[in-house]
């Protein structure tokens, strides 16, 4: 509901409280008959109370995190319309699945704090609504729209973002290495002046999350993107700069500079213990790294032949249930009450992590955070399209046949690709 509606609602009640009040008023004597004198004037009539529009309540599911802010700030707000917000505190991995059951029954919420990618399976199953922001688009990071937009309908209002970026040690490297060329060059210095204990970048064996990066740099891409959102037909694991990604790949193991059977746990180990200059990770890392008493910078990652390497990014919103029946004035809460710099600060300091909302975005005072920024500033959304849950495998395979050297590169990739394609069609 828009502020016009609103208002609209409160002059009918007006409207009502002046007929009552009305109809309170006594009517006048017939004038042939005179008042009759008494001893004891009339008690004054009573003037009832004018009726008062019950405040509309909006259900908000949210994680304990978030949950306060959306309480203080959503109902300090939610007075100037007449709204009071109620927040269900729930778990944040239980929102989605938890609506798909209460929605349909009439018993779930107006509004919900979710992912992007979520939006697969919210979207086919027709559990949230389509949102306009009112003109507001030009407040909030582009690829954090364009995250929350499926077959070319916005269906979240985004308030952070999430991304890997390029740690190195400056202790082992004075400069981030500018390009994935420069990561090969340092390797074969670090490995030679260490005697081959040192080395220039290390990435988990089976990790196509993180080697994204290294694909869009060199011109690769999962799923085409158009305007209306990501193309399922378009899947780019063996397009022209996957392969080259690919072939860049397999060089890199060859020559010994990448070594198999990596995990998380092994890659920030050698990270931290200064047997490899740079590694990709995101900010869940950063309380282990700064304990371990390592140097790091965080960067954008290296560029290649088709410009800068392009993380994933992961963005978080709120979204309107489809079941809800005050569907406008939810979204009206949103594009009055939570797209303000007031409440998305707010949301900042209880969950740091970067905003989409520019105005906070550019004003993050911890440095870390502002590299992830910088970092994810050309990221693209993590498609949120159910074909999505075909790729992972097939793509993490492609990479781990790869550097353990059981497949060209070209050949790796160009098959993952066919296996995506068939996935699609079943």
């Amino acid at each position: 509901m828009n502020r016009t509606n609103l208002w609209r609602l409160g002059l009918t009640a007006m409207a009502i409280s002046l007929a009552l009040a009305a109809c309170a008023q006594p009517t006048a004597e017939p004038t042939a008959v005179p008042a009759q004198p008494t001893a004891v004037p009339p008690l004054p009539t009573a003037v009832p109370a004018e009726p008062t529009a019950a405040p509309v309540e909006l259900l908000v599911w949210a994680d304990e995190l978030r949950s306060p802010v959306i309480n203080e700030l959503g109902n300090q707000f939610g007075a100037d319309f007449g709204v009071t917000i109620v927040v269900q505190q729930m778990g944040f991995g239980d929102i989605r699945d938890q609506l798909a059951v209460a929605g349909p029954a009439g018993e779930g919420p107006d509004i919900i704090i979710g992912a992007h990618d979520w939006l697969g399976q919210l979207v086919v199953n027709g559990l949230v609504a389509p949102l306009d922001l009112g003109g507001k688009e030009n407040l909030f990071l582009d690829a954090a729209l364009t995250a929350f937009t499926y077959d070319g309908q916005l269906y979240g209002m985004p308030y952070a973002t999430e991304n890997v970026a390029f740690f190195c040690n400056p202790d082992l490297v004075d400069t981030p290495p500018a390009t994935w060329d420069d990561v090969t060059a340092l390797a074969e210095k670090l490995e030679a002046d260490s005697g081959g204990t040192v080395t220039a970048w290390t990435i988990q064996t089976n990790d196509p999350y993180h080697y994204f990066p290294v694909m869009t740099a060199f011109g690769g891409y999962v799923f085409g993107l158009t305007p209306e959102g990501y193309d399922s037909g378009n899947v780019g694991l063996d397009s022209e700069g996957a392969i080259a990604a690919a072939t860049w790949l397999q060089g890199m193991a060859e020559a010994g500079h990448l070594k198999p059977d990596v995990n998380y746990d092994v890659m920030h180990a050698q990270f931290e213990g200064g047997q490899v200059a740079c590694i990709g990770t995101g900010p869940w890392a950063l309380e282990a790294i700064r304990s371990s008493g390592v140097n790091y910078t965080i960067n954008p990652y290296p560029s290649g032949p088709a410009g800068p390497g392009q993380p994933f990014l992961g963005v978080q919103g709120f979204m309107v249930s489809a079941f809800s029946e005050n569907q406008l004035l939810a979204q009206t809460v949103l594009t009055e009450i939570f797209a303000t710099q007031e409440f998305m600060q707010a949301m900042y300091d209880a969950d740091p992590r970067p905003p989409a909302f520019l105005a906070v975005r550019d004003a993050i005072d911890d440095p870390d955070l502002a590299a992830f920024a910088a970092a994810g500033a050309q990221g693209l959304p993590m498609p949120a399209i159910p074909q999505m849950a075909s790729v992972w495998e097939s793509w993490g395979n492609a990479e781990q046949l790869v550097i353990t050297l059981q497949l060209p590169g070209p050949e790796a990739f160009s098959d993952a690709a066919e296996q995506v394609r068939t996935l699609i069609k079943q």
